[in-house]
């Protein structure tokens, strides 16, 4: 029977043998902490939408051929 020796004791190797069992997938989870966004903070994307738009173009999507 083998003597038990603690993680901290053993090889580099074996400690990285060790840890690569025991880490698992995360599938479909994303393992980034995901929070909602800041409503007052600036968006550039937000404020290039409302610069084309106050343009005096019309979008294509409301055209509208006669």
């Amino acid at each position: 029977m083998e003597k038990y020796v603690p993680l901290e004791k053993r090889s580099k190797k074996e400690q990285r043998a060790y840890h690569a069992l025991r880490r698992a997938a995360w599938g479909a989870i994303s393992p980034v902490t995901r929070r909602p966004e800041n409503p007052r903070a600036y968006n550039r994307k937000k404020a290039r939408s409302r610069k084309e738009w106050s343009s005096g173009s019309v979008p294509s999507v409301f055209f509208r051929p006669c």
